[in-house]
């Protein structure tokens, strides 16, 4: 229990992540299947099967948003039965605890409406009641509801909010499902020229209330770029962007299909499967901003903009690194051993992971994280410009996916010092640790795909789906890095920070999905995704070089 009560905030925003995904996919399920698959079922070929295979998807996404829902709202009654002394039925009349219940039986009701394809239809009026409530009990624990001033106003609009997500990101999976088996230019058109305009519905309704929340939540420039809160906002917005745009190129494809029902829509496919990539990142985003207060309500410690400016003044990267003993973790062991030495006791432990107290630092630890950082950029830069060289035709180069072994077993190594291999404590204890688990998390991520890409460029690995492991865990990564933090006590040093790795992650997950492009997309268009990609490899290692802590 305590090791669940060390890791809840990142396990909470994790879950919470994963419910958004899930949410929006059953209920995106719903929405498509009342607004467009019924109407048109008739209309198409394969009208009947299209229905099938998105009631079935529904049906899955209602199961996994109510497991994930169960398993995040369980995390949260335990760690609080543990911390309080509140009973079981006492901690589930909170009002977290009954959303939770809510949301969890409207997801079965779900589950259950779309559970037999072929059988009789469930009526859509109840279906549409059933997405209102779950919305309704899913707004019930956003920051609307915990404000004092305009909380009907804001509850009106995160409703609206995840009802755009819904409509638009949450439905195309069933958007690519109905263009799979549609085979000809007519229906494609009916199917792209009516998701068109939910779609455009629904961006309506993410516009409308993510100003109205940006405005209420926000609410000045200073707080916008001087808050955690709004650089993940401001995250949000570049991949809302990437979204737009995406959305706009399927646009072209539909209006072409109206003048030549002939034409291609492979591009529509492949723009849609990056769509939910970067709808998915945005959810990410979206539960990373659940740990942190509105920018409004943070007055004091925001980062001004002459601090951005002085931490990002251009600096030669730090490539020698301290002496380990200096580190401020192994100096007050090494001072503690010998007082106890002194003293014929045992030593207690300098640092313990997951006490809940931060770990001490001084500037020997700011210097050895700033070496990492720049030495791992290195190795990012040195993986971009490899693919590149590869790209022009230089065999030798295909062997790239290496280094990042070499990245891996570097972070493995130096990311956390007070740890296994290089400080006191062992393996599993590191596991007490957030920012550790988290380290750790991406050495595995960089050592799965490096040994399927490397596998794919040397041609061991032939599939078409073992290709794409790569940029779906690359981008993967991405989205996690939103989720990233920082166990340092001050809270500008530890904004100064976020405002580097937001970059990081926003470049990494477009490297993810420009290799995806390359892979799926023919012609001319894959061609600069391949060539855009690395050129995102090596962003990310130019910000890694320029980061700085102090």
């Amino acid at each position: 229990m305590a090791l669940l009560v060390d890791l809840f905030g990142y396990l909470s925003i994790i879950l919470h992540a994963l419910t958004i995904v899930a949410q929006s996919m059953a209920l995106g399920g719903v929405l498509f299947l009342v607004l467009l698959a019924r109407p048109f079922v008739t209309e198409l070929a394969n009208g009947q099967r299209i229905l099938s295979r998105i009631m079935r998807l529904t049906f899955w996404s209602a199961i996994a948003m109510a497991l994930v829902e169960t398993v995040g709202n369980g995390l949260q009654v335990a760690v609080l039965m543990s911390t309080v002394d509140l009973s079981f039925l006492d901690v589930m009349q909170a009002n977290f605890a009954v959303a939770a219940l809510v949301k969890i039986g409207s997801a079965l009701v779900i589950a259950a409406c779309t559970m037999r394809p072929t059988g009789r239809q469930v009526p859509s009026a109840l279906l549409l009641g059933l997405v209102a409530i779950e919305l309704a009990a899913a707004t019930a624990t956003t920051h609307a509801a915990a404000r004092l001033e305009q909380s009907t106003l804001l509850l009106v609009v995160e409703w609206l909010h995840q009802l755009g997500a819904a409509i638009w990101i949450g439905g195309i999976p069933s958007f690519l499902i109905a263009l799979g088996e549609v085979h000809d230019g007519v229906g494609w058109r009916r199917v792209g020229a009516r998701f068109s305009r939910l779609s455009m519905l629904g961006v309506a309704c993410i516009l409308a209330s993510g100003i109205t929340m940006f405005i209420v939540y926000i609410g000045s420039l200073p707080a916008f770029y001087g808050t955690a809160y709004g650089v993940m906002v401001g995250a949000k917005i570049g991949l809302f962007m990437g979204l737009l745009a995406l959305g706009f190129g399927n646009l072209m494809v539909t209006e072409r299909l109206r003048r030549n029902p002939d034409a291609s829509v492979i591009r529509m496919k492949r723009f849609a499967e990056v769509e939910i990539g970067l709808g998915f990142s945005i959810f990410f985003a979206a539960a990373s901003l659940t740990s942190v207060p509105p920018a409004v309500d943070l007055a004091q410690d925001r980062v001004t903009w002459h601090e951005i400016i002085e931490r990002n003044a251009p600096v030669w990267p730090r490539l020698r690194s301290p002496d380990h003993d200096v580190l401020a973790i192994p100096a007050l062991q090494a001072k503690i051993d010998a007082q106890a030495a002194r003293a014929h006791h045992v030593a207690a432990p300098a640092f313990v992971p997951g006490d809940g107290t931060l770990p001490p630092r001084n500037a020997d630890d700011i210097a050895w994280s700033e070496y990492n950082h720049h030495w791992a950029g290195l190795f990012v830069i040195m993986i971009g410009l490899l693919v590149l060289i590869a790209q022009a035709g230089f065999r030798p180069a295909r062997h790239w996916p290496v280094v990042f072994i070499g990245l891996a077993l570097f972070l493995l190594l130096r990311s956390d010092p007070e740890v296994w291999p290089l400080g006191n404590e062992d393996f599993m204890a590191a596991f007490r640790d957030v920012e550790v688990v988290q380290h750790r998390l991406f050495v595995v991520l960089i050592l799965v795909f490096a040994g399927f890409e490397w596998s794919v460029q040397t041609g061991r690995l032939r599939s078409r789906r073992a290709a794409l492991v790569f940029p779906l865990m690359v981008a993967a990564g991405g989205a996690l890095l939103l989720t990233h933090s920082h166990q340092i006590a001050n809270v500008k040093d530890a904004e100064l920070i976020e405002l580097t790795h937001t970059p990081l992650a926003l470049a990494g997950i477009a490297a993810g999905w420009g290799r995806w492009l390359e892979l799926r997309l023919p012609g001319i268009g894959g061609r600069i995704a391949g060539w855009v990609w690395p050129l995102c490899f090596i962003l990310v290692g130019i910000i890694l070089l320029w980061y700085r802590e102090a």
